[in-house]
């Protein structure tokens, strides 16, 4: 029965309306859609009153189909990032300008942390955008950090980066740090991903983890080693079939082989962060906002 709130014989268990205004109506237990609309403030989306409803009660179906077709329009992609080393604000920016959307895949080459300015917020944003990386030179030395932590170490005399960034970093993080594999393959991209690089003539299974980090040279004799040769990139000597993706050698910056692409711009010290969005393997771009960390390098010939 309807009642008003102004009755002096209401009470409010009997009240079932929405406001509680004066005025309002009270509505049976079992009506469910209060009164057909409550003045069309609550539709009837029921099966039967549907053409008297919003949208013909195809609203719903209307924003699935868009996100769908959406979805549709920006396929996911795979964005493969350089060496970050906590440049964050230049991993904002490159996520950007590649107009990363929820659904693209990135994929970090290696060293996210170490001598930039934010360590800890470049993990964090990596874990809580579902991305997943390799394991660089640098975050090996923050996990074995953590684990002389555990094992009772004591903090090192001289100050350490990494002993701050794995005494820093979150539970969360640290996990995701350890998930990190040597190398990731791809066969629906027909793509390797690696920090340092591979040792051609070795299956992968094989490989060496410490070059895998390493590596930048391998010389006429095939010594491999991470000295910068200026003559004797790893990379030349990789004939695939897979493309390698790697990051590590920011002495060489952006390199193009037919089978293997270098995106170790330097931007820590000052050059670019850069990306490539896989399959169509566009090279995108951003530059540092400033050195953060002097370079220095011997070079070889």
């Amino acid at each position: 029965t309807n009642g008003d709130i102004g009755n002096p014989n209401f009470t409010s268990d009997e009240y079932d309306g929405p406001f509680g205004m004066e005025g309002d109506v009270i509505y049976a237990k079992d009506d469910i859609w209060l009164g057909g609309g409550n003045g069309g403030v609550f539709s009837d989306y029921s099966e039967s009153n549907h053409l008297k409803s919003p949208y013909k009660g195809n609203l719903g179906p209307y924003l699935v189909d868009a996100a769908i077709e959406r979805a549709r329009q920006n396929s996911p992609r795979v964005i493969a990032i350089g060496d970050v080393h906590g440049c964050i604000d230049e991993l904002k920016a490159l996520l950007k300008k590649c107009d990363y959307h929820p659904g693209d895949l990135v994929v970090f080459l290696g060293d996210l942390v170490c001598k930039g300015p934010d360590s800890l917020a470049v993990v964090q944003m990596a874990r809580e955008i579902g991305a997943i990386g390799i394991r660089g030179n640098h975050d090996f030395e923050v996990i074995r950090w953590h684990q002389a932590i555990k094992s009772g170490a004591d903090p090192p005399v001289i100050g350490s980066e990494h002993y701050y960034v794995a005494s820093a970093l979150s539970t969360a993080d640290l996990k995701w740090m350890y998930s990190l594999p040597w190398f990731i393959t791809s066969s629906h991209l027909n793509a390797l991903f690696v920090h340092a690089g591979f040792v051609s003539g070795i299956r992968l299974a094989k490989q060496n983890p410490r070059l895998m980090m390493n590596m930048r040279s391998i010389l006429p004799d095939g010594t491999v080693t991470s000295k910068f040769f200026n003559n004797w990139p790893w990379a030349r000597l990789w004939d695939g079939p897979q493309t390698v993706f790697f990051g590590h050698d920011a002495d060489r910056g952006l390199q193009q082989y037919e089978h293997a692409i270098g995106l170790d711009t330097g931007c820590v010290y000052g050059g670019k962060l850069t990306a490539c969005i896989l399959p169509e393997r566009r090279i995108v771009s951003v530059n540092a906002k400033r050195e953060y960390f002097q370079y220095r390098r011997k070079h070889f010939d």
